[in-house]
């Protein structure tokens, strides 16, 4: 059996290609239809080189456009996804252990995975995490009851 420890984030992240992302220049409005269409809480932002730059919610958008009485929405006119991004990003090595992904795991529901350049190459989600965990369990357990 695989080691729970030796297993690399490389191996159960979802690659870049298929995760919903930014680009740090791009349009306020162009972000805010990425996350209603993609239904997510928080996509990866990245510059033209691809690295990882920050991240961007819809709570970060909405606050940037509120005003004293109503939204004002003719400020997303006027405002890139750089603007109001989050520029503290919960991210992890594509080399590193699972049991790594597994401590930062508890205070993020996925990590943005980077190479050795910065450059974005997926994310980690917890519940990637949680299904190796389980599959890890269940096979300890059967190890277990073996006859010796």
């Amino acid at each position: 059996m695989h080691d729970f420890n030796e297993k690399k984030i490389l191996e159960l992240m979802i690659p870049s290609e298929k995760v919903a992302h930014v680009h740090m220049n791009n349009p306020l409005e162009h972000a805010m239809l990425v996350l209603i269409k993609s239904g997510y809480s928080a996509i990866p932002v990245v510059d033209t080189d691809f690295k990882l730059k920050g991240l961007i919610s819809m709570s970060l958008i909405l606050d940037s456009i509120l005003g004293i009485e109503r939204i004002e929405m003719e400020r997303l006119e006027n405002k890139v996804v750089e603007d109001v991004m989050n520029r503290e990003v919960p991210s992890i090595h594509e080399n590193e252990s699972l049991l790594k992904g597994l401590k930062l795991s508890i205070d993020h529901t996925f990590l943005c995975v980077v190479n050795d350049e910065g450059i974005f190459t997926g994310i980690f989600t917890r519940r990637a995490l949680l299904k190796q965990m389980n599959r890890y369990i269940h096979e300890m357990n059967r190890e277990s009851v073996r006859p010796t």
